[in-house]
């Protein structure tokens, strides 16, 4: 297991030392980012959080997929790498 976590399905007001916040009580939290949109800043919902150790993101994965933070369950498991991703098709609107 990584110690890399995605952490998805946050309430939009969520910030990143709220994220570091709600991952602390299981382990050491060495990273918490919460993703905003590059033109308007604003969050985009979701987040990554790398902890400290393998049993840190283990229960940290335990204790908080589907619980209920702000009116919504969060989605919390390990984060893919970047290259194991499919490969995104580009908008219809002539987006990026």
């Amino acid at each position: 297991m990584k110690t890399r976590l995605y952490v998805g399905n946050l309430a939009y007001s969520v910030t990143g030392e709220q994220l570091r916040d709600m991952f602390t009580p299981h382990g050491e939290v060495n990273d918490a980012t919460v993703i905003a949109d590059r033109d308007t800043g604003r969050s985009k919902g979701f987040g990554f959080v790398e902890m400290g150790s393998e049993d840190g993101a283990r229960k940290a994965i335990e204790a908080l997929h589907e619980a209920k933070v702000a009116g919504r369950n969060l989605i919390v498991n390990e984060a893919r790498d970047r290259d194991s991703r499919p490969e995104r098709r580009p908008s219809r609107r002539g987006g990026r």
